[in-house]
């Protein structure tokens, strides 16, 4: 993703000042401040992200997030935000066709909820290439996060089948170069109705995130995709 969006910003009217490797250099990130730089977008891993967002954040950096997987201490970004002044842009999955499917997705549990409890059941599936670190995709629990909050008789999730009836199963599958595939799949005795997004290149993941990157500056607070996109 990085070396996506360092070749697409200059497309999008935009200057990379600086690279940061998260392994190799990452106290490099105190050297950006403002106004050499207007905003950090971080797309690193799991381990390094909340310090890396954490960094920008007290230097006064805004700072757009793509990375997934460390999402126990967002509570923690959040409280920093307030306390900084600062601005955090955050989602699991920048696509707007991605976000799109977040939007209908929560649209479709809330009018499968009024059913009634059976009628339907529903789980969450998706598979990524072999090489990412996180499973499930932050992008699956986005949804799952969607459908708990519309369809009552799902109480959790659980990575893997679920155990029981309140239980929402979210499954992963790791498999070759895969980009990215999520479904939403209701099963009834009747009949199956399926709410699928397939990504074909990582472009336009980079395309949201520099979206994103020139709304956020000279805002402050923790915003997603839904402000972005006025969904």
């Amino acid at each position: 993703m990085g070396q996506t969006l360092a070749a697409l910003a200059p497309a999008h009217g935009h200057e990379v000042v600086g690279i940061v490797d998260q392994r190799a250099d990452a106290a490099r990130i105190e050297d950006f401040t403002p106004p050499r730089a207007d905003v950090a977008i971080e797309f690193t891993h799991p381990d390094a992200a909340f310090d890396n967002v954490a960094a920008c954040l007290r230097q006064g950096l805004p700072v757009v997030c793509g990375s997934t997987g460390w999402l126990p201490r967002f509570e923690e970004a959040r409280a920093l935000v307030a306390a900084t002044n600062g601005a955090l842009f955050y989602a699991s999955n920048f696509s707007v066709g991605v976000n799109l499917f977040f939007h209908f997705n929560e649209y479709i549990a809330a009018k499968m909820s009024q059913l009634g409890d059976g009628a339907y059941d529903v789980e969450v599936r998706e598979i990524h290439h072999i090489h990412k670190a996180d499973a499930p995709s932050g992008t699956a629990l986005t949804a799952a996060e969607g459908i708990l909050a519309n369809f009552p008789s799902k109480t959790s999730w659980r990575d893997g089948p679920a155990q029981n009836a309140s239980e929402l199963a979210v499954l992963s599958e790791r498999r070759g170069e895969v980009v990215g595939t999520h479904e939403v799949r209701y099963r009834s005795a009747h009949d199956t109705l399926e709410l699928r997004h397939e990504a074909h290149s990582r472009q336009g993941f980079a395309d949201g995130a520099l979206r994103a990157a020139a709304w956020l500056p000279g805002r402050q607070g923790v915003f997603g995709m839904k402000e972005l996109l006025g969904l």
